[in-house]
């Protein structure tokens, strides 16, 4: 079961941590499709939130279609978001973590890794979606 992390100085809206922290957990494949959500009560009693909060979350996840409330029984997980499995990814993992241990290594604390995986990032995406890696064009 996923249990929330709340940044109260992060910005970003509790219920949208909720949101974003679901989808995370959905892409990893630490929820799976049937996966019961924790009570607003259990959220409310581990992040002491309020528990609209949680349930405007839970209500957002349910509007995207990723999950299911079940008046009387809880909130569950309609669908994933990852296109691998966990099994898939644990050596991208490895390796990712073998980076981030190199990087920390050289100095860069977790802001400055984090700029620098966003910049690769884009990088790669951007040229992956460009219309020049796509083959070549006919006139």
């Amino acid at each position: 079961m996923i249990t929330y992390q709340i940044e109260r100085r992060s910005g970003v809206a509790t219920y949208m941590q909720i949101v974003l922290q679901t989808k995370q957990a959905l892409r990893l494949g630490v929820l799976v499709p049937g996966d019961k959500l924790p009570t607003a009560k259990e959220v409310v009693e581990t992040a002491a939130i309020n528990p609209h909060t949680v349930l405007k979350a839970y209500r957002e996840l349910e509007r995207e279609g990723l999950v299911e409330l079940q008046p009387g029984r809880g909130t569950f997980v309609r669908r994933g978001l990852g296109s691998t499995d966990a099994a898939s990814q644990a050596p991208l993992r490895e390796e990712l973590t073998a980076w981030l241990h190199k990087a920390e290594e050289a100095g860069l604390d977790a802001d400055d890794a984090a700029a620098l995986f966003d910049a690769c990032r884009a990088e790669v995406y951007a040229t992956a979606d460009s219309p020049s890696q796509a083959g070549p064009t006919h006139p």
